[in-house]
């Protein structure tokens, strides 16, 4: 980069504490009232800046990528997650691509297990009910929903998260079974007590919780397709904290309606923020606005690894987060 200051362009409002240190290090553009950018300007950050830090809100697709600066080599993610970015447009292009990875798992985590708990005990069925006044007391048949223990989960992706989704599973008594594009190492099976299932067809069988933890990539793009729904019970669960794009939601909406399906707990969806109105009307999905990994202190660490990333590039080294082919 020409200046010892890289000129960085942030698309949107980030911690404070990340802010200002990015002011210390770089000249740096920031998005004090958080406005998404629209792609007239993202086209223009990408055509002066030497850096651009997008989120999973931002669409770097091929035709932006092709409109960028000479100066601009570095695209440093904020989020684990670059499938809104074409990343092997942006390799032919010089630009190198990075993101935040093994920050999110534990808060991750610790949503999906909030809904595996909440859709089947209905506690947002619950809340409802006491802020409606409408709640009269205690009886035997009000408000029943299902047991958790003893329950079978099935999780789509035994990474970071899907591990720390199933030690925390498993503390409440569920049994713990798994599909992964590789088998783990039979020690750490061990130290999750989980089963591994090389056919996802036949996981999905057998299973009374589903919890995906796959990324979404061409080959996972409606990887719950409606012949995959069909597979599972009636009375099984859907819990999805990756991404939306990875359930055809349309099906999914079907069988919810057709009670074909127990129920959902989805904090992603396919259409980003447009929530489908049927799914919203379902009185058997819990919906959250995308928060799995909302805490402070996971945000403060995403913006101390982008940080990283930007310095370590600027000073002539490869970022230590940078984003490979083996790793889509």
């Amino acid at each position: 980069m020409p200046d010892s200051r890289p000129k960085v362009v942030v698309t949107r409002k980030l911690p404070e504490q990340v802010e200002t240190r990015m002011q210390e290090l770089f000249d740096v553009t920031l998005n004090p009232d958080d406005t998404p950018m629209t792609s007239a300007q993202l086209a223009e950050a990408l055509a002066n800046a030497d850096v651009l830090v997008p989120t999973l809100g931002d669409q770097i697709d091929a035709g932006l990528i092709a409109r960028a600066g000479e100066n601009l080599r570095l695209i440093a993610n904020f989020g684990a997650g670059v499938d809104h970015i074409d990343v092997a447009t942006a390799r032919q292009r010089g630009i190198h691509v990075t993101n935040t990875p093994g920050v999110l798992a534990e808060d991750t985590a610790d949503m999906t297990l909030a809904l595996i708990l909440a859709v089947p005990r209905r506690l947002v069925d619950g809340v409802k009910l006491i802020e409606s006044g409408e709640w009269t007391g205690w009886a035997p048949t009000a408000m029943l929903g299902h047991r958790v223990f003893g329950k079978r989960l099935g999780i789509i992706g035994m990474g970071q998260i899907g591990q720390a989704v199933a030690r925390r599973a498993a503390a409440f008594g569920l049994e713990i079974h798994y599909h992964n594009r590789k088998r783990l190492r039979p020690e750490v099976e061990e130290d999750l007590g989980a089963t591994y299932w090389e056919s996802l067809d036949q996981m999905l069988a057998r299973m009374d919780v589903v919890s995906i933890h796959c990324p979404h990539t061409p080959g996972t793009y409606h990887l719950l397709s409606p012949r995959r729904l069909r597979l599972m019970k009636p009375t099984a669960y859907i819990v999805n904290t990756a991404r939306g794009e990875i359930v055809d939601e349309n099906a999914l909406i079907r069988m919810l309606e057709a009670g074909e399906l127990g129920g959902a707990g989805l904090d992603v969806f396919e259409h980003g923020h447009e929530i489908n109105p049927r799914l919203a009307a379902l009185p058997n999905v819990t919906l959250m606005p995308h928060m799995g990994s909302a805490t402070i202190e996971s945000r403060i660490e995403m913006g101390e690894k982008v940080i990283i990333n930007i310095k370590t590039y600027a000073d002539g080294h490869t970022p230590p987060d940078r984003v490979v082919p083996a790793m889509l």
